[in-house]
């Protein structure tokens, strides 16, 4: 639940520059308060960690809009996540997917099989693996895959659903969501031939439910 949210640390460009010291290559960044509001909130903290990161940079929450998204890669960021435009702005999506191509990539959450949307508060009626072949179609190729009812859980992800959607789309989907032991993250890694590419941590890493260090050889 986005009311239950947990502040690990107050200066998130210090936890940019941590996870770099400890070897991170990839930074997955979400502005809530943009994903709550429908535009972004924080692009002067967002702007301090490209700085202060010097490997790829994913960003998203709140980006809804053409000024936006080019604001974002002439900032420099890596992997701008659009969520909620992909369902209600297709046209915006086709554009920038043509583009910026690979820069753009899409944040699936599911519940039960079905898209949801607008920082999870709207589920609607879409199909979540016709949805995620659809993207393929417009030309995206890599889309992150959230079970929002297991986000924050700690109990393993929604193995199943997250191998359909990229077993049947041919996109690359990073796994996301409830991932909370070193154990969830090799369940994600068998099914790497189905086409998911990496797994997304976060709540196990702050509470050190999962160590950093622990992950280099899986």
């Amino acid at each position: 639940k986005i009311e239950k949210e947990t502040i690990y640390s107050n200066d998130p460009v210090f936890m940019a520059k941590m996870w770099q010291s400890k070897g991170a290559k990839r930074l997955h960044v979400v502005d809530l308060d943009g994903a709550m509001r429908g535009t972004v909130q924080h692009m002067d903290c967002i702007k301090q960690i490209r700085e202060a990161f010097n490997g790829t940079l994913q960003v998203g929450g709140g980006i809804r809009n053409e000024k936006m998204i080019n604001d974002m890669i002439e900032l420099g960021i890596d992997r701008v996540i659009l969520g909620t435009t992909m369902v209600y702005n297709p046209a915006l999506l086709k554009k920038m997917l043509k583009k910026h191509g690979e820069k753009i990539i899409g944040a699936v959450d599911i519940v039960q099989g079905k898209v949801a949307i607008g920082g999870w508060k709207e589920i609607t009626q879409t199909d979540a693996v016709e949805f995620a072949k659809e993207l393929k179609t417009n030309g995206m190729k890599e889309i992150i895959v959230t079970d929002v009812t297991k986000d924050g859980m700690l109990e393993g992800t929604n193995i199943e659903d997250i191998r359909n959607i990229a077993a049947a789309s041919g996109l690359e989907v990073i796994a996301s969501g409830g991932i909370g032991s070193v154990d969830d993250v090799k369940k994600v890694k068998e099914i790497e031939k189905d086409g998911v590419t990496g797994v997304i941590i976060g709540k196990a890493l702050y509470n050190e439910s999962i160590k950093f260090e622990d992950l280099a050889n899986i």
